[in-house]
């Protein structure tokens, strides 16, 4: 996507009360590129550090000051002079940017990644660029369906369209958006960085909060399909039921059913699955679960009739979805009792529910190269300085609270910032600390919302399981009761059952559920053995859980199968499956990581991360560079060609 023509016809005075709500470390970013004066980055005036959700570098006031002076008599000259921007930046001085943005050193490795992330030159080194290498009559003659129309759906149909490969979206529910359709609990938010949880060639200026509610980020995703005209090609209310390998045609015959009943086959080349890993609510298995006589539901299929105002409401569980839920509800029922299978880490993000003040919308809308910028600063403090607390160093004393002496850092970083929030009583404090180390299961953000709704009068935390539902309540392990009108389950989903309730058939009728067993894997969380021309998105081992967004990932893997799809092409041949050998070796590689990694220490004790026997299927347990690295372009010799 190219750098858009400016034009900034706003006056001095409305310039400068925007530059009041600007990033300053980024608002610098753009001056060079306004100026191409590059004195700022020898300037004793500069960005102290960077951290997670921090936008303005520990600069000082006075600091800040300065810089906004001096930016809008740039962003004046700059305005004045039609708005021409002067030669760009050579790529030694981007990466000098770059380390001063972030007060560090942006190693070399990680640069080309974060300029084709950023997009600086205009050009979107992700889209289809194979040019005469592959016909386009070779193209519209290969058939795609893709399941599901969330995030990733969405990401493979702009793909397709743009290399002119024909393509249908199948999609169960009602409009596209996936996660952000069904989690329509109160309270649902995303937990990255808006202006980094957008497509990279569709950058969005307009959120509202810097960490968007679900109807936002709903209303998202069904802009990119409209704006880029893709809708004709979505089937919505209608799902897979079946996908079977035909080894005669070299096709798969892909089963489906409408809302209505009405069941449909498509016989089509490749198949993309991209229906997620959150995609189906587990409920519970509790006796008399279906006795009760009030409303319930799980929070991952709302009932928007359900009323909680003056109520008895009962949470079962206090993960993501309930740690945004209870403090959204907790001021309008009567009394509210969440059940608590383990406490959630949560760390301090103090612009959580902030709403983006309108300076800085203006700036991210006006300002050259501001949006790119602003984009890495979020980006970066995410990308594998994690890593190294998640390594399990066996010789720790502490393995009780922390696997590493760097995670006994975030141990105590973390434990402080709950006891700064829940103060002197000592019997919440018991509950809300965690027992297992830090990073071992999902990592929460807090603006202080969840513990000051436990510490409120009509909220009680349970730490024990429920054992019986009954018409009026729940009874806990210890046999107390607690009544209930309203009971919401935010018991997680059904992680462990990849492509589940599909039934996926390969080559000699090899059913994938079957073959998966307990443990499903995908080469580099995409391909798999018996399986030709069938690719996942955000599929087996590519879930994140210390830093980056699922869409920088998401658009890794689109990349990769596009590469796959040009391999097939080029080839001439019909089908490409990933061999047996590439698959075994990877797998061995993915299991020996994660056995040296906090998913699988012994103080995590239950995840969802884990299948039933304590081993990680869900998680990358690599950095995101190597993400990024092994999706840039396909090996053929990591795979077979058939015709």
């Amino acid at each position: 996507m190219a750098e858009p023509v400016y034009d900034i016809p706003d006056d001095d005075a409305l310039i400068a009360k925007a530059l009041e709500d600007a990033s300053i470390p980024t608002l610098m970013m753009s001056m060079i590129h306004m100026s191409g004066d590059l004195s700022l980055l020898d300037g004793t005036i500069r960005p102290l550090g960077v951290y997670i959700n921090e936008y303005q570098g520990y600069m000082s006031e006075e600091d800040k000051a300065m810089i906004r002076a001096q930016a809008l008599e740039v962003i004046k000259a700059f305005r004045d002079g039609g708005c021409k921007l002067p030669p760009a930046p050579e790529p030694a001085t981007l990466h000098r940017m770059m380390n001063f943005l972030v007060a560090g050193d942006v190693a070399k490795d990680y640069v080309p990644m974060m300029l084709e992330e950023m997009e600086l030159d205009g050009v979107d080194q992700r889209s289809d660029a194979w040019g005469d290498d592959v016909p386009r009559q070779v193209r519209r003659d290969h058939k795609v369906l893709i399941i599901g129309g969330g995030m990733s759906g969405v990401l493979a149909a702009y793909r397709l369209q743009e290399a002119g490969i024909p393509f249908v979206v199948i999609e169960k529910n009602a409009s596209v958006g996936g996660t952000w359709f069904e989690n329509r609990y109160p309270g649902a938010r995303v937990d990255v960085g808006n202006h980094l949880y957008c497509y990279s060639f569709e950058p969005a200026h307009h959120w509202s909060e810097y960490f968007s509610q679900q109807q936002e980020l709903q209303q998202y995703f069904e802009g990119v399909v409209a704006h880029h005209e893709l809708a004709e090609h979505f089937r919505l209310d209608t799902e897979v039921t079946s996908a079977v390998w035909d080894e005669v045609g070299n096709v798969w015959v892909v089963s489906t059913v409408d809302k209505h009943g009405k069941r449909e086959d498509y016989e089509v080349n490749s198949v993309i699955s991209a229906v997620g890993q959150l995609n189906r609510p587990t409920i519970p298995d509790i006796p008399g679960i279906d006795t009760f006589k009030g409303q319930w539901c799980h929070s991952a299929a709302w009932d928007d009739s359900i009323e909680c105002a003056g109520k008895n409401v009962v949470v079962v569980g206090s993960g993501a979805s309930a740690f945004q839920l209870v403090p959204t509800i907790a001021g309008q029922v009567q009394q509210m009792t969440v059940f608590q299978r383990s406490a959630p880490w949560m760390f301090e993000n103090s612009i959580y529910h902030d709403a983006v003040p309108g300076g800085k919308k203006w700036c991210l809308q006006n300002l050259p190269f501001y949006t790119r910028w602003f984009r890495f600063l979020i980006f970066w403090p995410a990308v594998d300085g994690a890593y190294e607390t998640v390594f399990v160093d066996p010789d720790w004393p502490h393995q009780a609270r922390s696997i590493n002496e760097m995670n006994e850092l975030i141990y105590e970083m973390f434990a402080g910032y709950i006891k700064s929030q829940v103060g002197d009583d000592k019997a919440l404090l018991a509950k809300v600390i965690p027992d297992y180390a830090p990073m071992g299961k999902r990592t929460l953000q807090d603006n202080g919302s969840w513990l000051s709704a436990l510490k409120r009068d009509n909220v009680e935390l349970v730490t024990q399981s429920v054992t019986r539902v009954s018409e009026a309540g729940v009874t806990a392990q210890d046999g107390s009761f607690y009544p209930a009108d309203v009971i919401i389950y935010a018991t997680g989903f059904e992680t462990d059952r990849f492509l589940w309730p599909m039934e996926i058939r390969g080559r000699d009728g090899i059913l994938l559920s079957e073959q998966w067993g307990l443990e499903p894997a995908a080469y580099l969380g995409i391909t798999v053995p018996n399986f030709p021309n069938f690719y996942c998105m955000y599929g087996p081992g590519t879930n994140l859980a210390f830093g980056g967004s699922l869409i920088f990932n998401g658009e890794c893997q689109i990349r990769y199968i596009m590469e796959c799809l040009k391999a097939l092409f080029v080839s001439g041949e019909r089908a490409i499956e990933c061999s047996t050998e590439v698959f075994t070796e990877y797998n061995r590689r993915f299991r020996e990581l994660h056995a040296k990694l906090i998913w699988e220490h012994d103080s995590i004790k239950t995840s969802f991360y884990q299948n039933a026997e304590g081993k990680v299927t869900l998680l990358w347990p690599w950095k995101i560079l190597d993400m990024w690295r092994w999706t840039k372009e396909c090996d053929c010799a990591d795979y077979q060609f058939t015709s």
